[in-house]
């Protein structure tokens, strides 16, 4: 029974990180087929809302603290930053490049938050222990694997049959030129740039807010609240058709209610569960498994191109990321083991302590 405690954390971000992958292809099949960015974004935030709202309420209605304007705003602010604009660049970098792709720069999130977090003294580093200098090592590995995926795109490493290469474009008039597509990847290239910024900053004002409304559940329900308000009103303002927010489709609504319930939805509980399982490092260790199975997935499928330039600087991001990782679990492990010293030395001087409660964040009290 225990053995089997201690693999369901495993199954379960596995079974996370295919779900993902899955949102990841699907959101790219629908955005192809003309499904406007923050129509879907409103539609899968309205969703996520309605999904999580139920049971923010019920699981956290004993110990939910008051609800001030203060962290009203900073809910906001974190939609801005973590929903609405973040999943807009995101969505605009998986159309205009790939799916495979677009999961190689979330790879890079943990490492971009760490470097923003050094500045406001959320991160420390230490370069006299091995840890601190597997932080640096690790971050300027996968710095180095986001500059190659940035400017070397490489040669083709698959060959399509002019059947499946001409599939997907049969709907077009005329053949997209080389410059444009040239033009689509670096735009791509950009969004996907600032929507990692955006994500990684949204993870410090996350940080902030944990503090101040401790309720993972009921702060998401509200963030995608005011996410999906936020959406909708860009998209008004950008497009006035009303006809773009109806769902043409069986896709568009199974893209709609999986990318709302299961990725912004179950996904989320389950990463917290791990959280709470196994802590945030073994968590965020099992993301470069999204980009693998929706490269498993993204290429015989739906037939896309994979360049030497994105396995390079997918390899190189995922070193570093792993680097930085276990940088991160020594520094977790050796901050333990000098407070489990520090509270044998409490004992041998108070032999009249029965109680010791530890903090990995303070001294022993």
């Amino acid at each position: 029974m225990l053995a089997c405690d201690e693999w369901k954390p495993f199954v379960a971000m596995v079974a996370i990180d295919f779900a993902f992958a899955i949102v990841n292809i699907l959101l790219k099949k629908v955005l192809d087929e003309g499904l406007n960015h923050l129509v879907l974004i409103t539609y899968r935030l309205s969703i996520s809302t309605i999904f999580l709202a139920p049971i923010g309420y019920y699981w956290e209605r004993n110990d939910r603290p008051k609800l001030t304007f203060r962290i009203l705003c900073y809910l906001f602010f974190s939609a801005i930053v973590g929903a609405s604009i973040t999943q807009y660049f995101f969505l605009l970098g998986i159309q205009y490049t790939s799916a495979t792709f677009a999961c190689a720069f979330v790879n890079m999130v943990p490492v971009i938050t760490f470097v923003m977090a050094l500045p406001f003294g959320l991160e420390t580093v230490n370069i006299k222990c091995n840890s601190g200098r597997a932080k640096i090592l690790g971050s300027l590995v996968c710095i180095s694997g986001a500059m190659v995926l940035t400017f070397y795109k490489g040669m083709p490493l698959f060959h399509f049959s002019h059947s499946q290469a001409a599939a997907p474009t049969m709907s077009s008039a005329v053949k997209m030129s080389h410059t444009a597509k040239a033009g689509r990847w670096t735009i791509g290239l950009i969004a996907l740039f600032v929507g990692t910024l955006f994500w990684s900053s949204w993870f410090l004002l996350q940080s902030n807010i944990g503090k101040r409304y401790p309720c993972q559940y009921s702060s998401t329900a509200i963030m995608t609240f005011f996410g999906a308000i936020q959406s909708a009103i860009l998209s008004l303002c950008t497009g006035r058709n009303l006809s773009m927010w109806v769902l043409k489709g069986k896709i568009e609504i199974v893209t709609v209610l999986y990318a709302g319930m299961v990725g912004s939805g179950l996904c989320i509980v389950g990463m917290s569960w791990c959280v709470k399982k196994r802590g945030p490092v073994f968590t965020a260790a099992f993301s470069p498994l999204v980009q693998i199975m929706a490269a498993f997935i993204d290429i015989p499928i739906l037939h896309e191109q994979l360049h030497l330039g994105s396995v390079l600087g997918s390899i190189l991001v995922m070193i570093g990321l792993y680097i930085l990782l276990w940088g991160k679990n020594k520094e977790m492990q050796n901050r333990v083991a000098k407070l489990v010293q520090e509270v044998q030395e409490i004992k041998e001087q108070e032999p009249n302590i029965q109680h010791i409660t530890i903090s990995c964040n303070s001294r022993p009290t």
